[in-house]
């Protein structure tokens, strides 16, 4: 869909956190079934895709890293937390926490939901976006698919530091909305992303889960 008509207004963003989550059809990914080599959908400018958006980049490793990985996600797709849930902590143990790869979060949601659940964790206190992030992810089926996503999200993020008027704050924070829709188009319009978990690899592009298997072997192919 074109991506004007994806952009997430705070009046959808208000009134969708509070009606369930429905994936649609650009949720629809596939893990790949072997641990072996993926096979890469484009290539894509690595250098563009590091060039700086309308938000700070969230990022973990160094710079210099010689393998980075920049992951489009939304926080309401159930195959965004598999690959969180499941294989991140793995990677970062072994890969990003030794120097070897730089890892990048991008905000590419579908749904209002998703949108706050970005929006929030760019709020959470004493830098806590990861952390937000990985809760958030971790209690996917709380929130997501709560009647009252609102309330949910309310008492989630209470856990995490916030008040009820920083919690109201960051979600009326139109600016900050806007930005998170920005980052988005840009990851479709000019990376072709239009699917989560979106993965650019050193200047290829991945759709879908992947394995801590399969992500190893694709890392350790560019060490």
């Amino acid at each position: 869909m074109p991506t004007s008509e994806m952009n997430i207004t705070k009046r959808q963003l208000l009134a969708g956190i509070a009606t369930v989550a429905v994936a649609g059809p650009l949720f629809a990914s596939s893990a790949f079934a072997a641990a072996e080599l993926p096979t890469a959908d484009a290539d894509v400018d690595m250098a563009e895709v590091l060039k700086p958006g309308a938000l700070p980049e969230q990022a973990l490793g160094p710079e210099d890293a010689k393998v980075t990985i920049v992951e489009y996600m939304s926080m309401t797709c159930p195959h965004c937390a598999h690959f969180h849930n499941t294989t991140f902590d793995e990677i970062k143990k072994k890969y990003i926490d030794t120097g070897k790869v730089r890892f990048i979060i991008r905000e590419f949601p579908f749904d209002p939901r998703a949108a706050a659940a970005f929006m929030l964790s760019r709020c959470a206190p004493n830098n806590g976006y990861f952390p937000m992030v990985s809760m958030l992810f971790k209690q996917q089926e709380a929130w997501a698919a709560a009647p009252d996503g609102r309330e949910a999200l309310l008492q989630m993020s209470k856990l995490a530091g916030f008040t009820q008027e920083s919690f109201e704050a960051c979600l009326t924070d139109q600016k900050l909305l806007d930005d998170v829709n920005s980052v988005r188009e840009r990851g479709a319009k000019d990376f072709g992303v239009n699917s989560t978990p979106t993965f650019i690899v050193n200047g290829k592009r991945y759709s879908g889960d992947m394995s801590v298997e399969i992500m190893s072997a694709l890392i350790d192919s560019l060490l």
